[in-house]
């Protein structure tokens, strides 16, 4: 297992952030960890990232214990927080040379390794720009980039496309697929469901500190049916979900509000666990 989470609490003076939660993550999977605002989720990852101290309970990360070898542990795991922290006056080199001094990586590997990267994320040519004249894709990139020059077995993505138009959303998308099939677990954040259920092979959500759902997306969204008639009245709309097509579409046209036919998304499956939105 890459991630080995038993009855993690974390306590702040006014609430309970996270609530006993158990989880296990294979080596190899790319791992979505939805819930609205709120819900424990970048409490989780900072834990899991060693930026922040849980109150009770043990994380393994490659069975390295985060509290009593947190060095070791965070050789595993790079981290791509949803805050972009390059330095902007630095070039897009120096910015990876200087991660790659951290772990103290042999010159030599450590600028191979950024060269390597650089082509990986398409920005080989931009190799020599400051980093305060990229756009913001381009600086997203260039954090997985970062991200992954010490080579670790666990990418830990903070909102990894948050404020990227839908093109550059898809281009970042290719390249953690790219890291994932080259063997790099990933546990990531988002509140984009399209982005969850395009790249996770299995999504987990959280509610209020807790484990509320766990599995693969498509298992999840069939816990409702396979599609959704959304019906719009006076009150507001609501949402009827159905096995089948053949089903929904029958009852589509009975008549009376404005209604829509439509697949059940990952939405659907949050909103009835918990009654609010994915954020």
């Amino acid at each position: 297992m890459i991630v080995q989470i038993d009855c993690l609490v974390k306590n702040y003076p006014d609430v309970r952030a996270v609530d006993g939660l158990d989880l296990e993550i294979p080596d190899g999977q790319l791992f979505a960890f939805l819930g609205p605002n709120g819900a424990g989720k970048t409490t989780t990852i900072r834990i899991l990232a060693g930026l922040t101290r849980m109150t009770s309970g043990a994380v393994r990360i490659g069975g390295v214990d985060i509290e009593r070898h947190p060095r070791a542990a965070k050789r595993l795991c790079g981290l791509a927080a949803q805050q972009i922290n390059l330095d902007g006056e630095l070039t897009v080199l120096e910015n990876l040379d200087f991660h790659g001094r951290l772990f103290a990586i042999p010159r030599p590997r450590r600028l191979a390794r950024a060269e390597e990267l650089l082509d990986y994320v398409e920005l080989g040519g931009r190799r020599d720009s400051l980093v305060k004249t990229l756009s913001g894709g381009l600086k997203r990139r260039l954090m997985l980039a970062r991200a992954l020059l010490h080579e670790p077995r666990l990418l830990i993505l903070d909102e990894p496309t948050v404020g990227l138009d839908p093109a550059i959303r898809r281009k970042v998308w290719g390249l953690i697929k790219k890291a994932n099939a080259d063997g790099v677990g990933v546990f990531m954040t988002t509140h984009y469901i399209e982005e969850a259920e395009f790249l996770a092979d299995r999504v987990a959500f959280m509610h209020q500190g807790r484990l509320v759902a766990d599995g693969p997306p498509t298992a999840i969204m069939k816990r409702l049916g396979g599609w959704a008639v959304d019906r719009y009245g006076p009150t507001g709309m609501t949402t009827e979900y159905y096995a089948d097509r053949a089903a929904a579409a029958e009852r589509l046209e009975l008549g009376g509000a404005a209604a829509t036919l439509r697949r059940v998304n990952l939405e659907d499956a949050f909103l009835a666990l918990t009654g609010k939105r994915v954020q």
